[in-house]
């Protein structure tokens, strides 16, 4: 704390630490990118490190300098291991970031094979743009390769959940369960003026199946809210009836359905569900399921072991008898690239589980590729996708995909699920905040437009709280 001489008195005087300075860098007007840079007197904490998704000129933003050096970062905060949430990690170590990367536990082990498929897929599409052509890059390169990563990991430094820890000299964080997915948080900041901090992270719904429900929100002077579904609500029995109905429906008449699911958590998710339906009689056990996602089945064997060690996160159920359900024996796996085009060879019916979610890259690509074009077969959309990615356009009624630069006609079924998404509805973020003091501010981040403002007037209407849907790179006072 700097010192200032108390004028004609002989005597020191401290000064007080200034307000910190609270910085939206990207999560603001969609549902990619957060970032989140807290400047105090002493320190710079940067809350989440995503990747920018979607519309061009988003991920263009991923290539853009962060407005101060990577390197006068003291530390990142990760909330959970999605990649619009840790995703840019690598790309800040490449420009000079060397402090913590603090996050809990298994958030660190899911985060590792995240960004390592991460790197992999830019430098697969790199390396293909190059071949074919198809790239106005010339050459294509990747944001941030293997070897980033590797070095980003070294920078990983576990938090367990509900104990509070010191970043620097008077900031002080602790995180509590999320529920959103496994090891997902949300985060609790004290600055050095006393003032404090929450970050919601992507919470849970209350009725996931694997996880328990994401800690209430316990007060503080500033919070920063996801709204993703800040204007919808869940239904979650017509989800469930209209995945059995597309089933049913594109089975009987010999197609194939493919699932682009989030590697972590939704792939899990989804698996549950699907043998549940095999108990039910609804999806015959001569149809095979593949899963179709090394990255998944990586984050898969992290479910597993949270399962064996009976992770508190855990619904008790899950604790006890879940293994089985999300072992992936029941299913036909695909490791390797071969496996992958048996997949594509194989006659249906069947169905294909694959990542990446949103479809903006990964396998899933070429099964869509191949199941498009044909309106016996089926594309169900199970998570929250994204303006300006593929399974946006599908949800959105397009006739052409374009894929590999190429276009390919669109006359499968598209069937949208929200049903599966681990993102709470509007009711349900209230319930997250009653019981809870009113923030000074609270700060609708996360959120498309129209989402974040439906989310805006309900907290004003219902709570009397003051809310903001702040504008990207705005700078406001934590106070």
């Amino acid at each position: 704390m700097k010192e200032t001489m108390a004028a004609g008195a002989g005597a020191y005087r401290f000064r007080p630490p200034r307000p910190a300075l609270l910085s939206f860098l990207g999560g603001v007007g969609t549902v990619t990118g957060s970032k989140f840079l807290v400047e105090s007197d002493h320190a710079r904490i940067l809350v989440d490190c995503g990747l920018f998704q979607g519309l061009a000129d988003l991920r263009r933003r991923n290539w853009r300098p962060l407005p101060c050096d990577a390197a006068d970062i003291h530390a990142v905060v990760v909330t959970h291991a999605h990649l619009d949430h840790c995703g840019y990690l690598p790309r800040l170590v490449r420009h000079g970031f060397r402090g913590p990367v603090l996050t809990s536990p298994y958030t660190a082990r899911l985060a590792e094979i995240v960004l390592r498929d991460s790197a992999r897929l830019q430098m697969e599409q790199a390396r293909h743009a190059n071949e074919r052509a198809w790239s106005k890059h010339r050459p294509a390169r990747p944001l941030y390769d293997d070897h980033d990563v590797e070095t980003t990991l070294r920078f990983f430094d576990p938090v367990s959940p509900d104990t509070e820890i010191e970043i620097v000299a008077g900031i002080r964080l602790t995180l509590r369960g999320a529920g959103h997915i496994l090891g997902s948080t949300w985060a609790h900041l004290t600055l050095e003026d006393g003032h404090s901090l929450a970050v919601s992270g992507d919470l849970g719904r209350p009725g996931h199946p694997l996880l328990r429900p994401a800690e209430p929100f316990s007060g503080a002077d500033v919070l920063l809210m996801e709204s993703t579904y800040g204007n919808r609500r869940h239904d979650d029995e017509a989800g469930r009836a209209r995945l059995s109905d597309v089933l049913t429906r594109v089975l009987g008449r010999g197609g194939t359905v493919v699932v682009p699911a989030f590697a972590v958590d939704r792939t899990e998710v989804v698996l549950h569900e699907l043998a549940g339906l095999r108990r039910a009689g609804v999806l015959p056990l001569s149809v095979p399921v593949y899963v179709d996602s090394p990255m998944a089945l990586a984050a898969l064997d992290v479910y597993l072991d949270a399962i064996r060690a009976r992770a508190p996160e855990l619904r008790p159920d899950v604790a006890t008898h879940g293994a089985a359900e999300l072992s992936p024996e029941p299913f036909v796996v695909a490791r390797t690239v071969q496996e992958s085009i048996e997949i594509n060879r194989s006659p249906g019916p069947s169905v294909i589980v694959s990542s990446a979610g949103m479809a903006t890259g990964g396998r899933v690509l070429h099964h869509l590729r191949r199941v498009l074009p044909d309106a016996r077969n089926a594309v169900v959309i199970v998570g929250f996708a994204a303006e300006g990615t593929r399974a946006r356009d599908l949800v959105d009624g397009a006739r052409t995909l374009k894929m590999f630069g190429e276009y390919v006609p669109v006359r499968a079924e598209i069937a949208n699920v929200p049903h599966f998404s681990a993102h709470p509805d509007a009711g349900q973020l209230l319930d997250w905040l009653r019981s809870a003091p009113a923030p000074h501010t609270t700060y609708l981040v996360h959120g498309e437009p129209d989402a974040a403002a439906a989310l805006r007037e309900r907290i004003d209407r219902e709570l009397g709280w003051t809310a903001v849907v702040p504008r990207s790179g705005e700078a406001v006072l934590v106070r």
